[in-house]
């Protein structure tokens, strides 16, 4: 790995045998921690290009666990709805919350997540918190998504070849440098859904993982950045300022910005959407599916879920995908789909 960790530190691109090499001496659990993070750091260092990550992505999805889903009798397309997290704005979990709105919709939710890092409550915490087991046999969840089409992959289940990277993370944590695996996360999906809804706490990555996401191959997808009023940015659709978005549409790559405003939000402030730990986050998420709560929380559910309508192609425009998300929740069928996959087991 010298030689590998040499050309890093010069400046070079790995090249897809330099990745295959790097891949599998990382998650080689007799190598040494300290040489991962040395390339580890080195690659951060010289800055990851859209190709190195493609491929790195490539390689891990072949060691993760395959769920076996069958593409042809899913109940709609599938989608993954996620975000990097690193916001550092401790919001509740308006990805978790709009993947119900969106199963109860017709989009079928192939959710991947982990716990919290950066957050209070990660998306499988809250999911526990909810009383949805995370630690269901895989075909039991790929039956899930057949019949409920919603299903969550947790991510420790489904890529264990990535405990030999543990040590080497936590040798670059504790220096405060981020690597290739703060990036990676929501990309190795192991049921590599045709579209997705990725969101990203840098402006500077919207570009780059649509790159990423289209040589990955989906169909669809928007990267999404949001803003806050006083500067800073959330890994989510904002209804508190203009959204950055670059929009894969097959092979090509589009840039566009969303004002809230637009399509009829009500100004909010970032302290309606603050979240707390698993518990807490639990109780706003039944609210909004139980439809107590019709403020601001909902609103950003709503948002997150009518672009993900829009990316499977169930809706034509933003304002389409609002009616159609509000409907879902009015009705009852987001919670209802909440409760079935609670009763899922």
């Amino acid at each position: 790995m010298q030689h590998l960790i040499r050309s890093l530190q010069e400046g070079h691109p790995l090249h897809e045998r330099d990745v295959k090499e790097a891949a599998a001496f990382l998650v080689d659990a007799e190598e040494s921690s300290e040489t991962k993070a040395a390339f580890l750091r080195a690659l951060a260092r010289k800055g990851e290009t859209p190709e190195e990550i493609a491929d790195f992505v490539r390689h891990f999805l072949t060691l993760a666990v395959d769920p076996g889903l069958d593409r042809l009798p899913l109940p709609g397309p599938s989608l993954d709805v996620v975000g990097t997290g690193g916001d550092q704005l401790h919001l509740f979990n308006v990805s978790t919350t709009a993947m119900f709105i969106l199963a109860a919709g017709g989009v079928c939710v192939t959710k991947h997540g982990n716990r919290g890092v950066t957050s209070k409550a990660g998306g499988a915490d809250v999911l526990e918190a909810l009383g949805i087991r995370i630690d269901l046999p895989v075909e039991r969840v790929a039956q899930g998504i057949q019949s409920l089409g919603l299903g969550f992959f947790f991510a420790p289940l489904y890529h264990p070849a990535f405990k030999a990277v543990v040590e080497a993370r936590k040798i670059l944590a504790a220096e405060g440098q981020r690597s290739l695996f703060n990036l990676i996360g929501p990309l190795l999906n192991p049921a590599r859904p045709d579209y997705q809804l990725l969101g990203v706490f840098d402006p500077s990555l919207t570009r780059t993982f649509g790159e990423i996401l289209r040589t990955l191959g989906r169909r669809a997808a928007w990267v999404v950045h949001g803003t806050v009023k006083k500067g800073g940015g959330m890994d989510e659709l904002s209804t508190l300022g203009p959204n950055q978005i670059c929009k894969v549409i097959g092979s090509s790559l589009e840039s566009a910005m969303l004002d809230p405003a637009e399509l009829g939000f009500a100004p909010a402030q970032l302290q309606d959407l603050v979240g707390g730990d698993a518990a807490h986050n639990a109780v706003l998420i039944e609210g909004i599916l139980g439809g107590r709560d019709r403020g601001p929380r909902r609103d950003i559910a709503v948002l997150n879920a009518a672009a993900g309508f829009v990316i499977t192609g169930l809706a034509s425009t933003l304002s389409e995908g609002r009616e159609l998300a509000e409907k879902t929740l009015d009705r009852g069928a987001a919670h209802a789909k909440m409760v079935a996959l609670r009763d899922w087991c």
